[in-house]
């Protein structure tokens, strides 16, 4: 009975096909498919369809819809209410197309990977919630100038240029410095393409950097690169913090707790002694500036954004009077050091002169720290740094197809041109002596206020202090949100809100990097980090645009994957360049982070360019293999493992559980791909679903076996019209199955499964006219697990030529740790004493080519000379065996003629006519008892025995050959039974 509960949630009880048992139904709109289906139905078509409406209970047609603050939604709900009468409704247009009126609701956000209910099927079996709710306000969207460009140019423009890049020039000279800014320039630039492409091929969401490498190279390449740019925004936030305080010290001397004071440059005495920050004070101020700016961070996002221009202002304020000053410079009433504009000055800064420094970078002959180019291209990158600030901001862009390309691309270009213009006026504006020793020499030339430049540099870099310590906490959020590390778990955020944990352990990072207080120190570990992610985005765009998958369409169209490979290789060369240890480092660390994510991470399908990359690599190598047969030296096995059971097995279980440890036997050290399928019974639209969780079931028990292969349910009519199609179809070409695997139904005869015989006798002769191979377990229960070792010897019967499968598989046995002490014995069957001695010798030798060591023995096996008159029956151990199995094929014999007589049809059995002689039967069970009784008599402790498969006879009823099988494996525990197929697979030349 159906009903409807109290929360006005609709249950289905009847047998309707719209409402089916067991499945709840939350509220629905107005305008949802089954609405406009059921309102579009005229009363007065047809009876049928009249009665099928109301036939529905009347508490079914109360379909509550959710409230629209829209105009066009109140429309849209009134123009579809149910009318009491069951007056005719609006059809929907599209109904032969099925059309689903979700469309119009969710739009595409599925698509966009937005968080929307997704539209599902009632096959599903899931609840359907389909609700429109109030229209969110939208949040205000950025363009390209202050969305991107700006929060650019603030992460570029800070510390480096103001207080470092004019000591850079004094050291490596404006040519080489014309070359460091160039290496770093183009390295950005590269970078800023890869960005774009990949920016511009779909919608964006939180995580920057990380996002975009962890779909483009997976999750473990996403979270180790993610980590690690994190640490590096984390170390950049100290960077800044130091570089904020060392010019708030520099501008107020008398500031400072601990002085220090330089006397001699080069061993040379100075008038007035140059004062330097000491590092304890560096030290004390910026914890306390780190602390201040946490709570700057923890009280929104929201005011750092409204403040960021306050920041930016100064900046280029600053840029403009640093160039009024060089320019108006003059000789007449210089600064000391300070030459103006002068080609001489040129002259000579041009070429390198490296010096020992002390920590504060003062030039002195027993200094602390030597520097060359390599350690200059450490410190300026960070200058560099920080083209990703606009991707970071993707959520708040109006439009991210448009505005990240130009607005990365225009703050890249124009801060580049401002370096290169910048290290040539300072090379020719004052002494070399004077770029190495004042700091601030940006303040001493400009005009006309030098002391706003400290203030402009200060807040300059807490600007880029507060972006720092604002986005490495969001982006830990993000990959914790992603919910791939489980030990990260504690830094999630829900969306919208802020991420206080992760700002806090930010924090602490910042503080901890603050505490060194070496601002020289630190860039060199923010650049690696950097360059490590510069590297990912780089190799991300190379490989998506390598592939060119059809999915690959960015709207930036100015990219090729030559010049994202130039880029990644550039910034690993960089990383060597600046310091083969730090580089080994942050490699050792993001390998490690990669490695923990590979064992401790959730797995997850983001849809990565490596899957794209195996895809094709998959289609190309299957394209070389060709549709002709495999070199047998180049034969592996793929066995078909036929996984539906012979009977019952318990609920929840897909197959036999020891089918997958002999999967695992028949490769070697693990290589190569089993296809586990099973086959439903019944009508393929009927049981689609329950195939679909058959699969799954299926491959997670592969997955818990650690078989390598694939799982396929099939739905077919019968077993057998299923395996046909399976034998037929099963496999892309040279990769096709080769091997079928199955259990010997040895419950036919217990549970009187009539239906087996015939079934079993059907598939071996499928795979006998598909020409595959066929290997039957008997005694899958007792089979050995990797853990069980087996001692003993793993005999073969060698009846009939198989291609020397069944010797591969004996090789193939010895390679399993279960097997491995075992010895192989080969009894080959002769029907004539005169043929045992040479074929002995013939086996001995080919055994030999083919590096099989073995075994041989040869057995006569005498027919009696009165089963082959027709007479009489074997008198040995197993003669019972033998009598039964005489009297059952008498007795269906003769069942098989009363029918045939009464029906006045010639004998038919299994659905076709079948002609029985009598004498021949009676030698085939004769040989299959002989048979038997030499496997009892030689191998009765074997580990494990293998026979060959005889084919079923083409004129005898599938009955009678299961009672050949019968009596051929009577009382051996573990059998296998081998059928070759039409080709070797084995060789004897190299």
């Amino acid at each position: 009975m159906d009903r409807e509960n109290g929360d006005g949630d609709i249950e289905g009880g009847g047998g309707d096909d719209g409402f089916r048992s067991g499945r709840k139904y939350r509220p629905v709109l107005a305008n949802d498919r089954a609405v406009l289906e059921m309102s579009s139905i005229d009363p007065g078509s047809t009876s049928s369809s009249t009665s099928a409406f109301t036939d529905i209970p009347s508490n079914l047609r109360k379909v509550k819809t959710s409230r629209s603050g829209s105009s066009d939604a109140k429309e849209g709900n009134a123009s579809h209410q149910q009318q009491p009468n069951g007056s005719q409704q609006q059809e929907s247009k599209l109904e032969l197309f099925g059309f689903d009126s979700l469309v119009n609701i969710l739009g595409l956000k599925s698509m966009t990977g937005e968080q929307v209910a997704q539209p599902s099927s009632p096959r599903d079996g899931e609840d359907i919630s389909i609700t429109a709710g109030l229209p969110k306000p939208a949040a205000p969207k950025l363009g390209t100038l202050m969305g991107v460009f700006i929060p650019c140019i603030q992460s570029i423009l800070g510390i480096i240029y103001y207080i470092r890049f004019s000591w850079i020039v004094g050291m490596a000279g404006i040519g080489q410095t014309l070359l460091l800014v160039s290496l770093c320039g183009t390295c950005t630039f590269l970078t800023s393409i890869s960005l774009s492409a990949i920016a511009t091929n779909g919608a964006m969401k939180g995580g920057g950097p990380y996002y975009l490498i962890g779909r483009a190279l997976g999750p473990e390449v996403g979270v180790s690169i993610g980590l690690c740019f994190f640490l590096g925004n984390a170390v950049a936030g100290a960077l800044y913090v130091l570089g904020a305080v060392e010019t708030f010290l520099k501008a107020v001397p008398a500031a400072g707790i601990f002085r220090e004071a330089a006397t001699h440059v080069n061993g040379t005495a100075v008038t007035q002694p140059i004062e330097s920050p000491s590092s304890h004070d560096l030290q004390i101020y910026g914890i306390v500036v780190t602390i201040l700016l946490c709570f700057i961070v923890f009280g929104g996002v929201k005011m750092i954004n409204r403040v960021a221009p306050a920041f930016l202002i100064p900046v280029l304020f600053s840029v403009i009077c640093i160039f009024l000053g060089i320019f108006v410079a003059r000789k007449d009433h210089p600064t000391e050091g300070i030459t103006g504009l002068n080609s001489q000055t040129f002259r000579e800064n041009w070429s390198s002169d490296y010096q020992k420094t002390n920590n504060a970078g003062i030039p002195q002959t027993d200094g602390s720290v030597t520097w060359d180019f390599n350690s200059l291209v450490g410190l300026f990158f960070p200058a560099v740094t920080g083209i990703m600030a606009g991707s970071n901001r993707s959520s708040s862009l109006k439009d991210t197809q448009r505005s990240i390309p130009v607005g990365t691309l225009a703050a890249t270009l124009a801060t580049t041109c401002l370096y290169f213009i910048s290290l040539v006026l300072f090379g020719s504006v004052a002494s070399r002596e004077k770029l190495l020793t004042d700091r601030l020499l940006t303040a001493t030339v400009a005009w006309p206020f030098p002391s706003l430049i400290k203030i402009g540099i200060i807040l300059s870099t807490m600007g880029a202090a507060l972006q720092s310590l604002t986005g490495a906490p969001r982006l830990l959020a993000a990959i914790a949100n992603d919910d791939i590390l489980p030990i990260l778990n504690y830094f999630k955020a829900a969306d919208g809100g802020e991420p206080h944990v992760a700002t806090l352990f930010t924090a602490f990072l910042c503080i901890g990097c603050v505490i060194i207080g070496n601002l020289d120190l630190i860039t060199p570990t923010v650049t690696m980090f950097f360059l490590l992610c510069y590297t990912g985005v780089n190799l991300s765009c190379f490989l998506l645009d390598l592939l060119d998958a059809p999915s690959w369409r960015p709207r930036w169209k100015f990219h090729h994957w030559s010049m994202s490979l130039v880029g990644a290789l550039l910034c690993i060369v960089i990383m060597f360049l600046i310091s083969w240890s730090f580089t080994v480092v942050s490699l050792a660390l993001a390998s490690l982070i990669y490695k923990y994510v590979s064992i401790k991470g959730k797995a997850g399908d983001w849809g990565d360019g490596f899957k794209s990359a195996y895809f094709q690599l998959a289609l190309r190598s299957l394209r070389s293999l060709g549709a002709s047969q495999v070199h047998p030296k180049n034969w592996y096995p793929i066995p078909l493992i036929f996984c539906r059971p012979w009977g019952k097995l318990p609920e929840n279980v897909p197959c036999h559980p020891k089918l997958a440890d002999f999967a695992n036997c028949m490769k070697k050290k693990g290589r190569g791909m089993s296809i586990f399928v099973s086959i439903l019974d019944g009508d393929y639209h009927e049981r689609a679903e329950d195939a679909k969780t058959a699969c799954k079931q299926l491959s997670t028990y592969i997955d818990y076996k650690n078989c390598e292969g694939v799982a396929e349910i099939v739905v077919a009519p019968n077993m057998s019209e299923g395996f046909r199609g399976i034998i037929q179809t099963m496999g892309l070409g040279n990769l096709k199955p080769n091997i079928v695997v199955m259990r010997y139904p040895e419950i036919w005869r217990r549970e009187n499964l009539t239906e087996i015989p015939a079934t079993f006798v059907g598939i071996i002769n499928d795979c006998i006219v598909a020409n595959k191979a066929v290997v039957i377990v008997k005694g899958l229960d007792e089979w050995p697990n990797e853990y069980q070792r087996q001692y003993g010897t793993i005999d073969l019967y060698w009846i009939v030529r198989d291609g020397g499968l069944m010797l591969l598989l004996s090789q193939l046995l010895l390679t399993k740790a279960s097997f491995e002490n075992c010895k192989i014995q080969v009894f080959c069957i002769a029907e004539d004493d005169g043929d045992a001695e040479g074929l002995k010798a013939d086996v001995k030798k080919f055994l030999y080519d083919l590096r099989m060591q073995a075994e041989v023995f040869v057995i006569t096996m005498k027919w009696d000379a009165q089963v082959d008159g027709g007479g009489g029956s074997p008198q040995d151990e197993s003669s019972e065996a033998f009598t039964s199995a005489q009297q059952r094929i008498d007795d269906y014999l003769t069942q098989m003629k009363v029918r045939s007589q009464k029906e006045g049809t010639p004998l038919m059995a299994d659905g076709k006519p079948v002609v029985v002689n009598e004498k021949q039967v009676e030698k085939f069970l004769y040989t299959t008892l002989k048979l038997n009784s030499i496997i009892l008599r030689y191998s009765r402790m074997a580990a494990v025995v293998l026979v060959s498969l005889p084919p079923p006879p083409l004129s005898h009823p599938a009955y009678f050959y299961m009672e050949y099988m019968d009596l051929l494996l009577e009382n051996v525990p573990r059998i296998l039974i081998v059928r070759g197929y039409r080709r070797d697979v084995v060789t004897l030349f190299t």
